[in-house]
């Protein structure tokens, strides 16, 4: 059987055209940042139940394009790891796993630092917004599993988490 040339498929030479009369092409649009430009915080969460502490070492997503980005295009993540989103202010929190490869455990923490909801194992790779039912000041992302693993449960506190001033 012949092979039509891919450029001579209408379906080809529409899409070069769109290329074209769209303009120039940023090669920086989908380049992530290296997490190693993120800032780091070291993290401790008190267990509720036994007050045992435990430290997790942890990215800042410190401004929105940071935010964006998140852990999207890690493929490992050890389990004392995360990345921490501060907002501004307490508010209605949406998250989805756009271009993240790995399961993590999303935890969303009130403005007092205490763990509010845990969505556990996300699914990789989904568009599904991940939304608590109440707002929240900040959300920890760690490796999926991590939470039972460590004994990190709702009620939980951020001992060492100041939030900046509400704006």
């Amino acid at each position: 059987m012949k092979r039509i040339p891919h450029w001579s498929r209408p379906w080809a030479l529409m899409g070069l055209l769109a290329l074209w009369s769209a303009g120039p092409v940023r090669a920086d649009v989908d380049a992530p940042e290296p997490l190693s430009a993120f800032p780091r915080i070291r993290l401790d969460i008190r267990r509720a139940d036994t007050g045992r502490v435990i430290h997790i070492d942890s990215w800042v997503a410190d401004r929105p394009s940071r935010q964006e980005q998140g852990l999207m295009f890690i493929r490992e993540l050890a389990e004392h790891q995360g990345m921490l989103f501060v907002f501004s202010s307490v508010q209605r929190i949406n998250m989805w796993m756009k271009n993240t490869y790995i399961s993590l455990d999303m935890v969303f923490i009130g403005d007092d630092g205490r763990i509010q909801i845990i969505a556990p194992r996300t699914v990789p790779l989904s568009l599904d917004l991940i939304a608590p039912p109440q707002p929240a000041r900040a959300v920890l992302e760690l490796k999926g599993g991590a939470c039972a693993a460590l004994g990190i449960h709702a009620g939980d506190r951020l001992v060492n988490l100041n939030f900046p001033p509400a704006q």
